[in-house]
């Protein structure tokens, strides 16, 4: 997070307090994009620590390089005896075909919009709009996503500010741009 950043977010009181309670929190894209598709399916409807359980089972299961290729060579009950639904293997498989069709990395999107991200990686099937924003802010480095979809931003908005509606939310993050990803960053610290 560099001052640029900082400035913008402390105009907001509420992140003032909470880069004070938490400091600069350092933005970097994963390092491999598929993997990191592969933790945001993984996550969907599932408690931190469930989530957590079930990846590190399933990634050992794919092995110590989470590919396209490895994911599609695992062995598909090996996958669901990691915790992965039946479902769940079916989104990654579908993932890993699309990464080989398509080059979905921050150097093959990187003239895309934000939008224009989402509508490709929602293509693909098991990949929702909850996904794709947590591509773009944790792959892509994108600094500018709301994720509103996300249960634990919603929350924490109305934890944080009394914020009961997206509509409020967006107004209150509309004070961060074009640094809404670093913002939501401080409400998932702040509402933890």
């Amino acid at each position: 997070m560099n001052d640029d950043v900082e400035r913008v977010l402390r105009d907001d009181p509420v992140m003032a307090d909470l880069i004070d309670a938490h400091g600069r929190i350092e933005f970097a894209p994963a390092d491999n994009e598929f993997e990191r598709l592969s933790v945001s399916i993984i996550n969907q409807q599932l408690s931190t620590a469930s989530a957590a359980a079930i990846r590190e089972r399933a990634f050992d299961v794919v092995g110590d390089d989470v590919t396209p290729t490895a994911v599609l060579a695992a062995d598909e009950d090996a996958l669901r005896d990691a915790g992965l639904s039946a479902t769940k293997v079916d989104y990654l498989r579908n993932a890993a075909e699309a990464f080989r069709n398509r080059d979905l990395t921050r150097e093959g999107l990187a003239d895309l919009s934000d939008e224009e991200v989402v509508s490709a990686l929602t293509e693909i099937k098991g990949i929702g709009e909850w996904s794709a924003h947590m591509y773009l802010i944790f792959t892509l480095g994108r600094e500018d996503v709301l994720p509103l979809g996300d249960l634990a931003v919603r929350r924490g908005f109305e934890e944080l500010y009394g914020a009961e509606s997206r509509s409020e939310m967006r107004d209150i993050a509309a004070q961060w741009r074009p640094y809404r990803s670093y913002g939501t960053r401080y409400i998932w610290e702040g509402s933890d």
